[in-house]
This record gives C-alpha cells, sequence and structure tokens, in this order.
C-alpha cells in the first residue's frame, strides 16, 4: 500500500461515514461563527495596495470568526493558496495560522501510531511535538549526523510492521539556533534508499534562498523529491500566518483530518491581502536577499578578524558561551550598549550550549556590523 493509497482508503471511509469535509465560504445568516458581539464587521481591512471591487473590500473588512470548515473559509485564501503553490511549483498549499500549528499538525495527521519518525536532534519544538502526538515510534538521529540516521532507518525497515506502515524523516533546512543547512539532497537520497518520506520546515528560509525567495528545497530542484515543507509568514515575510506545501491528496487530507485545522479560528480575510502583496514583493526582491548574504558575510567576516568562532553558514550567527549566566552576562552587556541581541539558553538549546544569537538583516549597514564585533570581542574577552 502506498501513502496515496492509504489516504485514499481514510478518505472513503469518512465520504461512507458522512464525515467527509470541503471548504466553502460563509454565506446567508452567521449561526456557526464566534463572533457573538458582532464585532468582525467592524474592523476595516488593512491598507493595500491591491484593487479592490467595493464587494470584495466589504468581505475582506469581516472575519467569519470561525475554523474554515465553518464561517472562516473565504475566496481570498484559495486565491492565497493557488498564488503559494505557483511560487513553490507545488501542486498544492494550505494555510495554517502558525508554523507552530502548520509543523505540529501536518506531523500529527500524516504520521500514524504504527509508523516510524526520524527527527534531527536540534528539530524545533513544534516538530517534536508534532511527532510525539503522532504516537509513531520516534527515532532521534544526531544534528546533521546522515550515517546515524541511515542507520536507524535501514534497522526499522528490516522490521517494517504491516504493509500500511510508513517511515518518515523531518527536518529543518535552516536550523533556528545552529544557524546552519542541512545537506538536503543526501538527506533525500537515503530516503528514497529506504522508501521513506521527507518533510521538510523551510520557516527560517523562506523569502531567503532562490532565485524567487522559495526557500532551499526549491533553490536545490528537490520540490518533486519531499512529501511536504512547511514555512511560515512571520519571518522573513512579514506577515501572519504559515502553510504547507505537498501535494493535492495531502491538502484534501489535512482539511478532512487536521485537529490543528478543523479546531482553530481562521485568520481574518483581510490578511489574506497582505499575503498576496508580500508574494509579489519577495518573488521580485533579489536586491533584498543579495543583500542580506553580503550583510552576513560581512559580519562573519568581523567576527573572525576579532577570533570569535560562531556557529552556522550565513545570516543566523550563533555564539556559543556554554554557561547561562555568562551568555545572560554578555547580552545584558551589549543592550547596555544599544544593540538588541538576546542570550538563548535551555530548553530552546541543548544544556551547556547557551549562546547569544544574532540575526543579520539585509537593511543592516555594514559598518555597524563591523562595530558590533568589536564590541562583542570586548564583551566576550576569553568566554567565546
Amino acid at each position: 500500500m502506498t501513502l496515496e493509497e492509504r489516504w485514499s482508503h481514510d478518505l472513503a471511509e469518512l465520504r461512507a461515514q458522512g464525515r467527509y469535509r470541503s471548504l466553502s465560504a460563509p454565506f446567508g445568516i452567521d449561526l456557526s461563527s464566534n463572533d457573538y458581539l458582532g464585532y468582525g464587521s467592524e474592523y476595516p481591512c488593512p491598507p493595500t495596495s491591491i484593487p479592490r471591487s467595493p464587494e470584495r473590500n466589504g468581505a475582506l473588512s469581516r472575519s467569519g470568526l470561525a475554523s474554515r470548515l465553518l464561517r472562516g473559509q473565504h475566496p481570498i485564501w484559495d486565491e492565497v493558496e493557488a498564488t503559494l503553490a505557483g511560487w513553490h511549483g507545488a501542486e498544492a498549499a494550505l494555510v495554517m495560522t502558525s508554523g507552530y500549528v502548520a509543523n505540529e499538525g501536518l506531523l500529527s495527521t500524516v504520521i500514524e501510531a504504527d509508523d516510524w519518525v526520524a527527527s534531527d536532534a536540534l528539530n524545533h519544538a513544534s516538530l517534536i511535538d508534532g511527532a510525539r502526538l503522532s504516537r509513531a515510534e520516534r527515532f532521534i538521529y544526531r544534528h546533521q549526523d546522515l550515517d546515524h540516521l541511515e542507520s536507524g532507518l535501514h534497522a526499522a525497515a528490516a522490521r517494517r510492521r504491516n504493509v500500511r506502515q510508513q517511515f518518515f524523516i523531518v527536518t529543518e533546512s535552516l536550523f533556528g539556533m545552529d544557524g546552519d543547512q542541512t545537506t538536503l539532497t543526501s538527506i533525500i537520497g537515503i530516503a528514497e534508499r529506504h522508501g521513506a518520506h521527507v518533510i521538510v520546515d523551510e520557516a527560517h528560509a523562506t523569502g531567503c534562498f532562490g532565485p524567487t525567495g522559495s526557500g532551499l528545497v526549491d533553490a536545490a530542484g528537490l520540490r518533486s523529491r519531499v512529501l511536504a515543507t512547511v514555512h511560515t509568514g512571520g519571518k522573513a515575510l512579514g506577515v501572519p500566518g504559515a502553510y504547507i506545501c505537498g501535494s493535492h491528496a495531502l491538502r484534501e487530507l489535512l482539511i478532512n483530518r487536521c485537529r490543528h485545522l478543523i479546531f482553530t479560528t481562521a485568520l481574518p480575510p483581510a490578511v489574506g491581502e497582505w499575503w498576496l502583496e508580500t508574494i509579489t514583493r519577495v518573488r521580485a526582491d533579489h536586491t533584498s536577499r543579495a543583500r542580506l548574504h553580503e550583510a552576513a558575510a560581512v559580519f562573519r567576516s568581523a567576527l573572525a578578524q576579532q577570533g570569535i568562532k560562531a556557529l552556522g553558514d550565513d545570516y543566523i550567527v550563533p555564539i556559543v558561551f556554554g554557561s547561562d549566566a555568562v551568555a545572560v552576562h554578555a547580552a545584558e552587556r551589549l543592550q547596555s550598549l544599544g544593540y538588541d541581541i538576546r542570550a538563548i539558553r535551555p530548553p530552546s538549546v541543548p544544556p551547556g550550549t547557551a549562546r547569544l544569537r544574532i540575526a543579520v538583516h539585509a537593511d543592516h549597514d555594514p559598518a555597524m556590523l563591523k562595530a558590533v564585533a568589536l564590541e562583542l570581542a570586548q564583551v566576550c574577552g576569553n568566554q567565546v
């Protein structure tokens, strides 16, 4: 049984039970949403450069205040999702309320209790929680240790439980706390040798890699070889919400089975206009992407000149102290100089790896970045 055959079987059962779901926009008198005081129709939609008809403007000013399966669906989301799918060259996309919700909902829906899932040891908490909710057998492989990953997958495949069981590998493409990129081609090769499905969290890469900013999976030409990718609007894109890219069958399954979609109030439809504007902007914004990577290179070079070691490859720049107290003290010193740099401590990072996590931005002045490196050298001393 293939994965899509499994989904088809499950969806057929829902149809037979009269429980099959599909999305539809609000209509008639509202007796389904949670707009108890009627405030939802009073808020104006946000300013936008996208022209709208009077009818669309009025519709966008109202939120259904319900899940998308009740009164929270709006045609704007069909437009956003079609645009997102086109951007990534995917069959389909599905907007969710946050990156955490998207990761946890995707994994806990697609991965079942009899399945096996491998997860990088430094994956985001939302991926960890999604795998836990699935109740599948979990294999945590050492960070970026592909030999460890393949040994675990080989052992799992040798003792396959039944024809329905599936194997999954879950990873971030750009790790948010270590700043290093995943060798996606190698991971996918391992997966294909053992019949596993790959899910990639692109939260920190979306907008910043590839000819149009669609992320590391697309930049490497790997879209057709992954089961799904997860992207957030709340980082580089600067808009509320997140989305999942994958096949039509995956989208259909999530609409019908994902509790994180079924039981969550939808984003206001006005937010959909922000998404459309942002997608158009980011696809064409080659200048900012180039500036981002150039600024990161300037900062990393300045750190190296000061003898400061940093983890990662690009614009996420972690400087590990080890001690929580030392990292906090360093952050406080830098903050007193006017730099908003925060200490990252467990459980966000493993014990004994407390750090400063510095995020370089496209609009950062190179001179300022060099000045930060100088201050870091004075603040850190011999502690890095």
